[in-house]
């Protein structure tokens, strides 16, 4: 369903004209949600002559003497690049790379809030994957790692392909990976409380967009036992004609059960279904899904399935949404997996460390494991000083520490 567009209230309304409601969401974000605040006093002519010239001099003539000096002597170590086009924001898709920064801001501020971390939005006035990629390159000396955000796919893929290639910092799209962290987090809660494994799980996707085909690769990765994707026109399979290369990719390494056809054939006996695209499944399909099932409904404001009908077959009901337990939300993923790997100066973000996040996050829980608790909430503050010291001690197991 299309997003409804609400007219900004008036500075300033015309006289006899009504008033118009008071609009919380637009009070909130006049003059933006963030703003940059200093760490040391300039509080005198001393103070000056300390942060700004003279005495900057030193300390830039000694980072160019030994440039590895930046992440000890400025904010490099600890601030992110959280980089868009606007091509495809939240449910509202192209909107331009103005109508982005109240999410891009929004963002910042949950990785300060939630990690620590500081981050700066960058919305890009062009969709063109290498003007992106060569940008970035250039902004890189001043941060510490880029998370991607809001960029449609299959563009994303070959963006974030390409900066992980020329940068050595963490480059990290939140929309595949922070998705597919948090689903296999809540994914392996969900098999323990039944007495399951990954291996004895068949899953379906609904979705071949960044996250689908993140999720697919991640749990291939974590030892799921079998996995297919599915698009608008059914399963996404190697006997299909119509497949872009990033889903004949995902059709060759998925569907060990050979399936075809529509997503509804898909599901029958399946063990999970996770929804990451939007639209409808019909009841009788998750009806027809193995006992004991899970569903994880992810898309908003109106998941897949509506959690009162999941509830009627799945042992396990999840959704995007904060008002349903069991939320899969990436803020639970990305403030503490950046935090980690600036924490140790990682140079990139492996897929151990994305599954050493996953297992941290399912960690959490803990004791309070239960049917309508398999994932911690994201007020939890547990979640990311955990999930920073699981990806920083990946981080050196996997020899991309530098410190």
């Amino acid at each position: 369903m299309a997003a409804e567009i609400v007219n900004p209230p008036s500075e300033s309304g015309t006289e006899g004209a009504p008033e118009e409601p008071f609009d919380p969401a637009f009070a909130l974000h006049r003059g933006g949600k963030m703003a940059i605040q200093a760490t040391v006093p300039v509080r005198n002519k001393d103070d000056l002559s300390l942060a700004y010239t003279p005495g900057v001099a030193k300390v830039c003539t000694a980072i160019a003497e030994n440039p590895e000096l930046v992440h000890d002597y400025t904010w490099k170590s600890q601030v992110v690049a959280v980089v868009t086009d606007g091509t495809a924001v939240l449910g509202l898709g192209d909107i331009g790379p103005e109508a982005s920064l109240p999410v891009m801001e929004g963002k910042a501020i949950l990785f300060k809030q939630f990690g620590g971390v500081d981050a700066v939005p960058i919305a890009l006035a062009t969709t063109d994957t290498d003007e992106i990629v060569e940008t970035v390159v250039r902004l890189a000396p001043s941060f510490g790692g880029v998370n991607l955000e809001d960029i449609s796919a299959p563009r994303c893929f070959e963006i974030e392909r390409k900066l992980q290639e020329r940068l050595d910092i963490p480059v990290f799209h939140d929309d595949q990976h922070g998705t597919a962290i948090v689903t296999l987090a809540a994914l392996r809660n969900a098999a323990k409380l039944t007495g399951r494994t990954l291996g004895d799980l068949r899953a379906v996707i609904s979705g071949a967009g960044a996250a689908g085909v993140a999720i697919a690769k991640f749990l291939l990765e974590a030892g799921i036992g079998d996995v297919c994707v599915a698009d608008r026109k059914g399963v996404v399979s190697s006997d299909r004609e119509d497949l872009t290369d990033v889903k004949r990719e995902i059709a060759g390494l998925t569907n060990k059960a050979g399936l075809s056809g529509s997503l509804e054939t898909a599901l029958a006996g399946a063990d999970v279904f996770i929804g990451v695209s939007g639209g409808t499944v019909p009841e009788a399909a998750v009806a027809s899904m193995a006992k004991d099932a899970f569903v994880f409904a992810m898309a908003n404001p109106n998941p897949e399935v509506h959690p009162d009908v999941a509830h009627k077959y799945a042992a396990v009901v999840a959704t995007g949404r904060s008002d349903y337990p069991n939320q899969i939300n990436n803020v639970l993923a990305f403030p503490g997996i950046f935090a980690g790997a600036l924490q140790v100066r990682a140079s990139r973000i492996t897929e151990g460390m994305k599954i050493a996040a996953a297992d941290a996050i399912a960690g959490v829980v803990g004791d309070a494991l239960a049917a309508d608790c398999v994932i911690p909430s994201p007020f939890d503050d547990r979640v990311a000083p955990a999930v920073a010291a699981a990806v920083a001690a990946a981080a050196r197991a996997e020899g991309v520490a530098r410190r």
